[in-house]
């Protein structure tokens, strides 16, 4: 039979176990309280971001309204940016953004935009102010700098930034690209070979060239070495495909018939809902090109496609191409292919590496 004082001491103990459980319990829960808060400052400095932005585009847009319209450029010349600067800036001593570019800048982002001139209102009733202002001051400058005078051509690139959320370094990227003027171009059937609306929107899925200039390749260089430097810059290759394409395999295998026949690139494009078959070639269109591709196509239709996705599209990416022989050659096929050709930035030649000096000569010309 156990004493009052051990029957005391364990009593004693389980208290204080009690006491341990509930500090513990109330840690935890003071820790998910504090992650919370964290997630909901960071929310609200989000908010309070996107706000600023929109404010701080707001001011610009009519700023730049009031530069365009007011014409104090004719009273005060070439100096007028430098003046309204230096006074902007006197009058409201803490605040940014008033140098005599960004001035201009205000101008420019007004005035493409505008509801003036020929053919004009339609394009801007089209934009809402409210996106526009959403859109980061940068992103605006890159457009106004590659769109100048081009409202069409920079609604383009606003769209996009909304649709996808681009950053600054992809916009920049396609900029320099003129995905503008490559996006839906390729030469197809598309718009022939598969009902509406996927027709159209596999022909703007699109692009002809290709650019591949975020590659490096000898000059002398093979398909495989093509294809095995896209897949090794496979985020890249994927971002300028476009977007909702995923990677499924290359030489992808399929068992037709008796035979193995092994698909040169394959992915699937989650906003089509179909699967893409892509060959990659290094010389110059032929219409032979296409019986391959095209059975490959009709081949995933039969393996892979799944009862309520689109048929599967065929894209030949070409060195060269002519447009006139691709289009006839298309026009004999029932089977959606589009053709596009790629272009490279950075060929050099096949001994440039071992022309390079080695790091020892140049440790040895440094020193000497």
């Amino acid at each position: 039979m156990k004493s009052n004082k051990t029957i005391k001491n364990e009593t004693q103990q389980l208290a204080n176990q009690g006491d341990k459980a509930q500090a513990g319990a109330d840690a935890r829960e003071y820790a998910s309280w504090l992650a919370e808060l964290k997630l909901r400052y960071r929310s609200q400095q989000l908010k309070a971001a996107v706000q600023v932005n929109r404010a701080l585009l707001e001011f610009y847009w009519h700023l730049g309204k009031d530069i365009s319209e007011r014409q104090f450029v004719n009273s005060y010349g070439s100096g007028f940016y430098q003046k309204l600067s230096r006074d902007l800036c006197r009058e409201l001593p803490n605040a940014k953004g008033f140098s005599p570019t960004n001035l201009k800048y205000c101008r420019y982002f007004y005035e493409l935009y505008a509801t003036t001139g020929p053919n004009r209102q339609q394009l801007a009733d089209d934009l809402h102010l409210d996106e526009l202002f959403s859109i980061p001051w940068g992103h605006h400058m890159l457009i106004i700098n590659k769109c100048s005078g081009n409202q069409k051509k920079a609604m383009f690139y606003l769209q996009r930034i909304l649709d996808f959320n681009w950053s600054r370094s992809v916009l920049m990227n396609f900029l320099d690209t003129n995905l503008y003027e490559r996006e839906g171009k390729a030469v197809s059937n598309f718009k022939s070979a598969l009902p509406q609306p996927q027709g159209d929107l596999a022909q703007e899925m699109t692009r002809d060239p290709y650019s591949f200039n975020f590659l490096t390749l000898e000059r002398e260089y093979q398909e495989k070495e093509l294809k095995t430097a896209l897949l090794s810059n496979i985020t890249k290759f994927l971002l300028e495909l476009g977007n909702g394409f995923a990677y499924m395999g290359k030489e992808y295998r399929l068992a037709v018939g008796e035979t193995e026949q092994f698909l040169d690139l394959l992915f699937y494009n989650v906003n089509l809902r179909c699967y893409v078959v892509i060959e990659v070639k290094t010389g110059e269109f032929t219409p032979s090109d296409l019986g391959q591709l095209g059975t490959y196509v009709v081949a995933v239709n039969h393996i892979l496609k799944k009862p309520g996705e689109n048929p599967t599209l065929g894209l030949l990416i070409c060195k060269n191409k002519d447009n006139v022989l691709a289009k006839y050659a298309l026009e004999s096929s029932n089977v959606p292919i589009g053709v596009s050709e790629y272009e490279l930035a950075k060929i050099y030649p096949a001994d440039f590496r071992s022309s390079m000096p080695s790091i020892e000569e140049i440790e040895r010309e440094l020193n000497s």
